[in-house]
C-alpha cells in the first residue's frame, strides 16, 4: 500500500486541468478502500497478462517469450521493493510504465504504453475522459506490481 508521501506524489502527477475535486482525496479513498483494491488488482493482473507478460512474463520474472529477443535483459518485476530498500517505488513504476515522461523503462526499448493505452479510444471519449481512463489503467499495473513483490 502507498505511503502518504506516495499517495500525495502520486496525486500530484495525475492532476488534469478542469477537475474540480481533489484528486488527493479521490485516490486515497480508492486505494485505503479494500473491496476497491482488490478489483484494481485484478484488472491490473489483466492489463499486465495483455500488456506486459511478453517481455516479463506470466510470473514477471523477467522470462516472457519475447524477451529472449532483446539485447539488454528484461528485468524481474518481483524485485522492484526489495532493490528500493524495501520501500516499492510507485511513482518511479507509474513514470516508466507511462512512458511519457523523463522516465523511460529498458534504455527507451519498452513501449510508450501512456500513448499505446491512448490510442485505444480513437474517437468517442471526450480528451478527459481518455486521460482519466489510461491513468486508472497504469496504476492498476502499479498496483499488480505492487501487491507481487517478494
Amino acid at each position: 500500500m502507498p505511503g502518504e508521501k506516495q499517495r500525495f506524489m502520486l496525486a500530484r502527477s495525475i492532476s488534469v486541468p478542469g477537475i474540480k475535486m481533489r484528486l488527493p482525496l479521490i485516490l486515497a479513498v480508492i486505494i485505503a478502500g479494500g473491496g476497491a483494491f482488490a478489483q484494481d488488482r485484478d484488472i491490473g493482473a489483466d492489463l499486465y497478462a495483455g500488456s506486459c507478460a511478453g517481455c516479463h512474463g506470466a510470473k514477471a520474472d523477467g522470462k516472457g517469450p519475447v524477451s529472449e529477443v532483446f539485447r539488454i535483459p528484461v528485468p524481474a518485476l518481483t524485485d522492484l521493493a526489495a532493490r528500493n530498500g524495501g520501500r516499492f517505488p510507485m511513482l518511479e513504476v507509474i513514470q516508466i510504465i507511462d512512458g511519457r515522461t523523463e522516465k523511460r523503462g529498458h534504455d527507451g526499448v519498452m513501449p510508450i504504453f501512456g500513448t499505446l493505452f491512448s490510442h485505444e479510444h480513437a474517437g468517442g471519449a471526450s480528451d478527459q475522459d481518455v486521460v482519466l481512463e489510461v491513468r486508472g489503467k497504469i496504476l492498476s499495473i502499479a498496483l499488480y506490481l505492487e501487491s507481487i513483490q517478494q
